[in-house]
């Protein structure tokens, strides 16, 4: 064969491969690759038994928003029969003619009278159950009406850095009640230093919670954290107020809410820890002169044993006034709030190792846990 007819022969070849591909791109290719990216899998998977599984598309997630839609409900917070302050709730359990809303406690704090406001525009009557400042959930009990939706509690544990997330809330009250936010899961574990009292500028607590960069502003509180499937995966807590911070609001994860719940449905007080001692922060005691403790130079954190409550556990163990605790079961104690996020880890009962300093020396003594309400002792 010349070496003409082999460049024909070549050249026809390829002309019917590149006509070919042509053709499918012209025809079929635009449609499927428009069914492709029109409908994506979310790729989160349900973290609760009986989840129904929400796909992603073009549409962002309006269907997951639909699903939930009618369980979150604006709160209103009445005192001297004026409103005091907003937030947000969800029904996350419907039981007979009731159903029980959560919500955070602080937004229920001193309320003479509760309202919430459905998402029929409708305003009903609440029973505060329970609440508690260290946990900031409270619980409030309705009754059940047409529409109502309880929503699904999910798993934080199972969401990813990066996952989409979604929160439905009643930002700047009234006007923008049932406003949706989207943004991802940014971070988790984070440790908050907070105020449970809300007459105090200082931290006394610290909360282990999950960052978002969803919209969170005031009247946010208390609402749903969710993933794509609709699924609770955490509160919405607060968010940090600085002019060169943006974006960075958190929630509570929803595990550590499962575990108190209950206890507040009934009206009862969570049982804190007791160690038994009233404290001072290092770097208070150190920068004042109204305390006269010997505090070596090279100790820059702990706390100061201020007093000790007679028949607690620091009592009956070696601590004495003017020792520093410094670690409380091998984990360092920074300050106040540190020393009771570690201590509230255990229960009433428990036995725990202090680590403290007297007279510039390291000991350590084992203390019981006891019971206690009081609000300044640890």
């Amino acid at each position: 064969m010349s070496s003409e007819r082999i460049k024909e022969a070549v050249l026809i070849i390829v002309s019917f491969v590149i006509g070919g591909v042509l053709t499918f791109v012209i025809i079929g290719g635009d449609d499927l690759i428009s069914n492709n990216s029109s409908s994506t899998n979310s790729g989160l998977t349900c973290s609760s038994a009986d989840c129904t599984k929400v796909v992603v598309d073009e549409s962002g997630i309006s269907e997951a928003v639909e699903k939930v839609y009618d369980g979150v409900l604006m709160v209103r917070n009445y005192q001297n029969d004026e409103v005091a302050s907003t937030g947000t709730g969800f029904v996350y359990k419907i039981d007979g003619d009731n159903a029980y809303v959560m919500t955070n406690q602080h937004v229920v704090e001193g309320a003479d009278r509760v309202t919430l406001i459905t998402s029929n525009d409708e305003e009903i009557e609440g029973e505060v159950l329970g609440g508690d400042s260290y946990v900031d959930i409270a619980v409030v009990r309705i009754k059940s009406y047409d529409g109502i939706k309880a929503l699904q509690l999910g798993n934080s544990e199972n969401a990813n850095l990066g996952d989409l997330v979604f929160t439905i809330g009643s930002p700047l009250g009234y006007e923008y009640r049932g406003s949706v936010s989207t943004g991802h899961l940014a971070g988790k574990d984070r440790l908050v230093s907070v105020s449970t009292d809300s007459n105090t500028s200082g931290s006394d607590w610290v909360m282990k919670v999950l960052q978002t960069d969803a919209a969170i502003n005031p009247g946010n509180s208390g609402g749903p954290l969710m993933n794509t499937n609709g699924e609770v995966i955490g509160v919405i807590s607060m968010k940090l107020v600085q002019t060169e911070v943006e974006g960075m609001g958190f929630a509570i994860p929803i595990e550590y809410i499962n575990s108190k719940i209950e206890t507040l449905e009934k009206g009862e007080s969570i049982e804190w820890p007791l160690l038994g001692v009233s404290m001072i922060n290092v770097s208070d005691a150190k920068g004042s002169y109204r305390y006269n403790f010997d505090i070596p130079n090279d100790i820059d954190s702990g706390v100061v044993v201020a007093g000790i409550e007679e028949g607690s556990g620091a009592a009956d163990s070696d601590l004495k006034e003017g020792d520093i605790i410094t670690k409380l079961n091998g984990e360092e104690v920074q300050d106040s709030a540190y020393l009771r996020y570690e201590l509230y880890k255990y229960s009433v009962g428990d036995t725990i190792e202090i680590t403290y300093i007297r007279d510039g020396k390291e000991h350590t003594t084992k203390v019981v846990l006891t019971s206690s309400n009081s609000s300044n002792q640890s």
